[in-house]
Formats: C-alpha cells, structure tokens, sequence
C-alpha cells in the first residue's frame, strides 16, 4: 500500500552504497539526501563539481554525519561516463538512481554527437548502467531506479530517427527520450528475469514539480520574460522538489517493488503520494526494447555482458 507513504517510511539504509545522478539540485538533490538521512552512502555523481561539492555540503548541513561524497561524471561525454566507472571503487553498489536528465532544449549535440536528450536522458545512463552492472549484480537486493517522465506520451521512438536529424521538435524529442527510459527499464528488467538475477529495474517519474529543470532551455535562449512566467506557473501548480522525489524514494527503497514497475504521483499522475503510474502501452512492447537495446550497445560501444536477450 502506497497511500500517505512520505519519505519517513524510506527502511534503514545503512551499509547500503548508492549512486545518484545529478545529485545536484531538484529531485536528485533530495532523493540523496533522503537516502543518507538513512543511513545510506551516496556519491553525487554531477557535471559540475562546485555545485556538486556545494551539494554534498547542503547535505551535511542538513543530515548531521551524513556520508556523502561528489564524483564527477557528465552523461554528456562517455568518456566521462567510463571514467566514473573505471574510479567507481566501492565494494557494492546497492542502489544506481538514473535521474539526471534535461528537458526541450535547443537541438544539440553531445560530445559523442548524439542529439542532447537522447544522448543525456538515454545514452549516457544506459552506458552507466552497464559499466557498473557487475557490482550491481554481485550486491543482494540491488535496484536500479531511472527517472522517466509523465511526458513520455509526446513521443514514441523513431527507430530510423534516433538523433532527430531529420525532424527536431524539442518537445516530442524529450518525449522519446523518457520513451526510451521505459523501454530501456523494460528491456533491463526481462534480461535480468531470464538471467534469473535478483537485481530489480524500476522506473518513476515526478509529477509536476518545482525544479530548474522547467527554467533550463528559456535560460540557455535569455528569454527572461518566459523564466519568470514559468516560474510563476511554477509556484502556483507544481508540489515542490521534496515531493517529487518520493516516487523515485518509493522505487528506490520501498519493499516489494516489482521489476518494470512505473511509480509516480497518484493524483492524476501530477501530485501526490507515490502510486502506480500510467504508461503508454508502446513502453512495454518486446521488440521495441530490443530494438533499442541494440542500437544503444552499438551507439555507446557498452555491452551488457551475462545479459542475452530474453526469448518467448
């Protein structure tokens, strides 16, 4: 039962390592947070290292002998995303959070030169998964937890349009990108079962919550006169970051949380208490995540070794 469920029934997290992405502020912010108030270890994995650093500071302050550190890693570049791995020296890795994303930017391209949001919200969190699956698959009841979005329905993926080369709307463009962490979790969750791993893939999504994340295109573009309406609409309709964050806390920590389950807001999808959450049936079509799956291994030159694809 997920009714009234608050960030005061996150269990005892201590001794368990986690990994959460953009950590920095927004719903990662308190999602580590939250986690290190219970006990856990959190590396704030971040691009930016001052506000990183300012991060785990805010943290400290907040959650007296909390055991968080920064780790440098920008979802951006796969370079940097092998370097976090390749440093990642823990001796478990209890829980992986995949939330760090941006959303309806100008087109873009990332240092490998893959359209952003696809390269950020997809890519680089696949890559990531991947490199440090083995310590998630030695660890007892390991989660992996990656932060979609209500908003994926603007979007299906374009298998023969992966970059938006052809056709770029910033909005149907982060719609597939939230599509293609479904599909990713979906897929991840039948090679795990047919591994007959315990390791559970989730996904969650926030509602409408009051991040930067709204503010982050209009910023890039100076359209101030937008900022302000959109932070204006912000404070009137969207619950704060806090509340956000608890679908993600849900799927990340709660007991009994089914591989492939999508957690988010119960009141219409949009506020509220950590419930299931609506998707679009094409988040769950088989050949759609594989097909995806494969392009990603070969786009990011990661491979899931151990995990075959499932079969009927």
């Amino acid at each position: 039962m997920t009714q009234g469920w608050s960030a005061r029934d996150i269990p005892d997290q201590t001794g368990r390592t986690a990994v959460v992405t953009g950590a920095n502020s927004g719903i990662g912010l308190i999602t580590a947070r939250e986690l290190a108030r219970r006990g856990a270890r959190v590396l704030l994995a971040c691009r930016d290292e001052r506000r990183g650093e300012e991060a785990a500071a805010r943290i400290r302050y907040a959650v007296r002998g909390a055991d968080v550190v920064f780790a440098p890693l920008d979802l951006a570049d796969l370079s940097s995303v092998r370097a976090f791995a390749a440093d990642f020296r823990a001796d478990r890795l209890d829980l992986l959070v995949n939330n760090a994303g941006v959303m309806a930017l100008p087109y873009g391209r990332t240092a490998d030169g893959f359209e952003t949001q696809f390269g950020v919200n997809h890519l680089g969190h696949f890559a990531l998964t991947g490199l440090l699956l083995p310590k998630l698959l030695a660890t007892g009841g390991a989660r992996v937890v990656t932060v979609s979005s209500g908003l994926h329905a603007l979007g299906n993926i374009d298998m023969g349009d992966l970059n938006s080369e052809r056709d770029y709307r910033r909005w149907t463009a982060y719609g597939r990108s939230k599509t293609a962490n479904l599909l990713f979790v979906h897929e991840l969750a039948r090679r795990l079962a047919a591994a007959g791993s315990t390791l559970v893939a989730a996904a969650a999504h926030p509602g409408v919550a009051s991040t930067n994340l709204q503010t982050a295109a209009v910023r890039m573009e100076n359209r101030r006169t937008a900022e302000r309406i959109i932070r204006f609409g912000s404070r009137v309709l969207a619950q704060p970051a806090s509340a956000g964050a608890l679908p993600t806390l849900y799927a990340a920590t709660a007991p009994g949380v089914r591989p492939d389950s999508f957690t988010g807001p119960r009141v219409l999808g949009w506020r509220g208490a950590p419930g299931p959450a609506w998707r679009a049936g094409w988040t769950r079509g088989d050949v759609a995540g594989e097909r995806l799956w494969v392009a990603s291994e070969q786009l990011t030159g990661v491979t899931y070794a151990g995990l075959r694809p499932a079969r009927p």
